[in-house]
């Protein structure tokens, strides 16, 4: 028997309009998150974004409700939200929990794999980031893009929405995105260099895919995604570099670094 729920109990539907006011809510909200434009530790209230953002308070409620669930704010015992701070651990394990993911997505492609035309999407962005090997700074968002449509494409190749979602979770950290450092390694000695070893190891992942080779993909993507972690490492210590770096505001490092 199937249990009807009495149809007075049923959430009221979003009307499409708030729907689409909280989407666009949200991608301001996080923009201006990872810009700095508020500080760890500051509330954020309802009100004033209101007229900041000129939109209504529902979907400036609903996008900072998805905020707190993504992790930048935190909720209050007694309501609101206040800005998050990310500690140098938060930051580690952050790439960690993606290289393990993206590799097990490497691993689970390979494994999947039933016709190697599959493979035709990630190949191609491959090679449209090999001919991008040094952009320019006009470039660098097209770049920045083919890179995260590259990371996409691989994690959608496990043919796992379970993996998806938890990506999608990890990815929303400001510190975590494949794309976080592209930028700020430019700037760095032998940025070249850098992107020389990010490509190759692009070109090896698709490869071991392609030879059904799951536990080379998974530890190729893994320490693909450690590469982060050894730019951040760099980039603490160039105060310029390391404003250029999304979310580098929310990050609280220590005196030493």
């Amino acid at each position: 028997m199937t249990l009807r729920v009495p149809e007075d109990k049923l959430p009221a539907p979003v009307p499409a309009e708030v729907t689409s006011q909280t989407g666009r809510t949200l991608l301001n909200l996080r923009e201006m998150l990872l810009r700095g434009d508020f500080q760890p530790g500051e509330r954020i209230s309802e009100l004033p974004l209101v007229a900041r953002l000129g939109v209504s308070r529902t979907p400036i409620r609903l996008a900072l409700d998805r905020l707190a669930h993504e992790g930048l704010l935190e909720v209050l015992p007694a309501g609101g939200f206040i800005v998050r701070a990310f500690t140098l651990a938060d930051i580690w394990d952050a790439i960690e929990m993606r290289g393990v993911l993206e590799g097990t997505a490497a691993r689970l492609a390979a494994e999947r794999l039933t016709d190697t035309r599959e493979l035709d999407p990630l190949r191609r962005l491959r090679d449209e980031l090999d001919a991008m090997l040094v952009p320019t700074i006009d470039s660098y968002s097209p770049y920045l893009d083919l890179n995260e449509a590259f990371h996409s494409a691989l994690v959608d190749l496990a043919k796992s929405p379970m993996l998806v979602r938890m990506m999608e979770r990890v990815l929303s950290l400001p510190f975590a995105s494949p794309s976080a450092l592209v930028f700020a390694s430019a700037k760095l000695p032998h940025p070249i260099d850098l992107l020389s070893v990010a490509h190759e190891q692009h070109r090896a992942i698709v490869e071991a895919i392609e030879n059904r080779q799951g536990s080379r993909a998974e530890f190729l993507a893994r320490e693909h995604a450690l590469m982060s972690r050894r730019n951040l490492e760099a980039a603490f210590q160039d105060t310029r570099v390391w404003s250029t770096v999304p979310g580098s505001s929310l990050i609280k490092l220590p005196s030493a670094v």
